[in-house]
């Protein structure tokens, strides 16, 4: 017999018991279902909390803090302390030359005064200036920076007019994170600050400039209200230094408040953190936090995996309960095959051919209707992160992902008719063709 009898014979076979292949189908689809809208789910999740780790990013970032690498700096002709090791250019260099870098972003913060349009603060606070930091990024390399986009937009490229609040302002002027929106569109005064002398006191004036809120974000890039380009601190950083007192910048300011370097990949922030502290800068980095919740998603994947196959595993108990009842009511067909020339190899043939096409049916419609079930789970899982001010997941059409599970159903109703497809084999001809 021929694998296109076998086909031909177990699609007819099928076709005459549609009720019961229905049935079957839908049991396999219903497994598969729930199998793959938990794989799915759990992709999109592992792919939004880690999605920048294996590529690097701002979870596989170094952060090289100006005030920690004037704390620990180390002489590399002498194992004493020596003297502070500003962050400038020639650091930026170095630091970019090391193996396992992908890249560098500086990031300049400076003191501001910001001054807010009268009424905009939450009812009973003070409308007279904030004095605090501003940050400032190269926004062409804001991928980079651990800064997360709320709402609105970020400033774009090339502008000097543009900020974003944090969610630090938003908490400094009395507003819910729910209501970041209301911010967005506001006008600012920034204010960079300059000390001199008068009449033998110290006093302070100010470059004053004016900023648009376009945007509401998340940060860790370094402390401060507001996120601006790095031109705007730059120049703020300049006019202030220029007064010739950098007190209000701190002891030693270095051109670049920090660095953030970004190692290429998590397996290398390790070694990239140590040839940093080599060249003698201190430095920070999340991979033991990273790590961890790598593993708790990985536990988090067996768990909805086992859930799912638990599921495909009684689907798989329905195929082979069906086809062992099939063999009961073929008793006849079985023996007719087999007086006419069928081997037992054959007659195992059809039946595996049968559950084979019964696992891949169910298994197509039961992994479309779980890619259903999964978008409407991210819709619903979106709304929530939108309310609460926080990105949404991007759920992708997970191919690969899809097939595997297409044929793990196939293979798994495969499995479940062997036991079948040996009984049906070793049925004797005379005996299945006298029985009633």
């Amino acid at each position: 017999m021929r694998w296109r009898d076998a086909i031909a014979l177990a699609r007819r076979s099928v076709g005459r018991r549609g009720g019961r292949a229905v049935l079957t189908v839908l049991a396999v689809a219903l497994g598969t279902a729930l199998l793959s809208s938990l794989l799915i789910a759990s992709n999109a999740a592992r792919e939004r909390v880690l999605d920048q780790v294996s590529a690097g990013g701002p979870l596989a970032g170094i952060k090289v803090d100006a005030a920690a690498a004037s704390a620990t700096a180390l002489d590399t002709d002498n194992p004493r302390p020596g003297p502070p090791r500003l962050i400038d250019d020639d650091a930026l260099t170095r630091i970019v030359a090391l193996p396992h870098v992908a890249s560098v972003v500086p990031v300049v913060a400076t003191p501001m005064a910001i001054l807010a349009p009268v009424g905009t603060r939450a009812s009973g606070r003070d409308d007279g200036p904030i004095f605090d930091s501003v940050v400032g990024v190269d926004l062409a390399h804001i991928a980079d920076v651990p800064v997360s986009l709320l709402d609105g937009r970020l400033p774009a490229l090339g502008s000097t007019t543009e900020v974003v609040a944090t969610l630090d302002y938003l908490h400094r002027i009395g507003v819910d994170k729910a209501n970041a929106q209301s911010v967005i569109g506001t006008d600012l005064t920034l204010g960079a600050p300059r000390p001199f002398s008068f009449e033998n006191e110290h006093r302070i004036r100010a470059r004053w400039t004016r900023v648009q809120i376009v945007g509401v974000v998340s940060q860790e890039a370094s402390n401060g209200l507001l996120v601006a380009p790095i031109a705007v601190t730059q120049s703020a950083r300049q006019w202030t230094l220029a007064g010739g007192d950098s007190d209000l910048l701190g002891p030693n300011p270095s051109p670049y408040t920090a660095l953030f370097v970004v190692a290429r990949g998590l397996d290398h922030v390790t070694d990239v953190r140590a040839e940093i502290n080599a060249v003698g800068y201190s430095t920070s980095a999340p991979e033991t936090l990273i790590t961890q919740v790598q593993r708790y998603l990985h536990v988090v994947e067996l768990v909805l995996a086992g859930i799912g196959l638990i599921g495909l595993s009684i689907a798989a108990l329905g195929i082979s309960n069906a086809m062992l009842a099939a063999i009961r009511e073929r008793r006849r067909e079985i023996g007719v095959l087999k007086a006419v020339g069928a081997t037992d190899r054959d007659v195992r043939r059809v039946f595996l051919v049968e559950a084979a096409t019964l696992g891949f049916a169910g298994g197509v419609i039961g992994a479309a209707a779980g890619f259903a079930l999964a978008l409407v789970l991210a819709s619903v899982v979106n709304g929530y992160l939108s309310s609460q001010g926080l990105q949404t997941v991007d759920l992708k059409f997970p191919m690969v992902l899809l097939a595997l599970v297409v044929a793990g159903a196939t293979l798994l109703a495969l499995v479940a008719g062997v036991l079948p497809a040996i009984r049906a084999a070793r049925l004797p001809a005379r005996q299945a063709i006298s029985d009633e």
